[in-house]
């Protein structure tokens, strides 16, 4: 199993997400981290970043924008906030679709405040709808997450029949959670407030 500070961190963090990346060595844990600080809607993305994950990042933006009520996001958070999207990992260039989800996720994580799963990798493209595309290289992306100890893995609905070319033993380790939209996307990610949780466990109890 490797080690790497970004997937080892023992705590649970906001607005860094654990995205999958295939490379010519094979696949790779991809962190993505969001931020956000006061300013007018600037969006800016560090990390050696091709122009298509800048795509990427752009839709993740829009559609937050769009659903920025339903997500529970101030809907005026662009003209209020500048928002930062680091990929990290040296000096190797990264490019492609697949980072969608995962930045969409640091993205909606770092607006809301709550906080990623540290235990879930996901490949993903983005829609401007939300919508959840297919990606390539599952196999390699897939044993990736699992060298570094990750066991469960968000893709699209359409790879699921890609999880095939996996060697068995390899694929019985590994949870594979397909999905349509990023709303199923934040709802496996995304941590809930532990204390209004409780509270309406109790309020329930009391209904009864």
């Amino acid at each position: 199993t490797k080690v790497d500070p970004e997937t080892r961190e023992s705590r649970e963090l906001v607005g860094v997400a654990r995205g999958l990346a295939w490379t010519v060595n094979g696949g790779e844990i991809m962190p993505v981290e969001a931020s956000v600080a006061k300013g007018s809607g600037a969006l800016n993305l560090t990390g050696q970043l091709g122009s298509v994950m800048q795509e990427s990042a752009q839709a993740a933006v829009f559609y937050a924008r769009a659903n920025a009520k339903h997500l529970g996001l101030d809907p005026s958070f662009q003209q209020k906030l500048d928002i930062h999207v680091h990929v990290p990992g040296g000096a190797t260039p990264k490019d492609g679709p697949s980072a969608g989800i995962t930045i969409a996720a640091a993205l909606v994580s770092a607006l809301s405040g709550k906080k990623i799963r540290k235990d879930v990798a996901m490949t993903g493209e983005i829609t401007l709808r939300g919508s959840v595309m297919a990606i390539g290289g599952l196999k390699e992306k897939a044993l990736a997450a699992l060298r570094y100890g990750i066991k469960k893995v968000i893709i699209p609905e359409e790879n699921i029949k890609d999880t095939e070319e996996i060697p068995k033993e390899q694929r019985n380790q590994i949870k594979f959670i397909p999905v349509k939209d990023i709303n199923e996307v934040l709802n496996v990610v995304l941590m809930s407030d532990e204390k209004k949780v409780k509270i309406k466990q109790k309020t329930k109890a009391k209904i009864k």
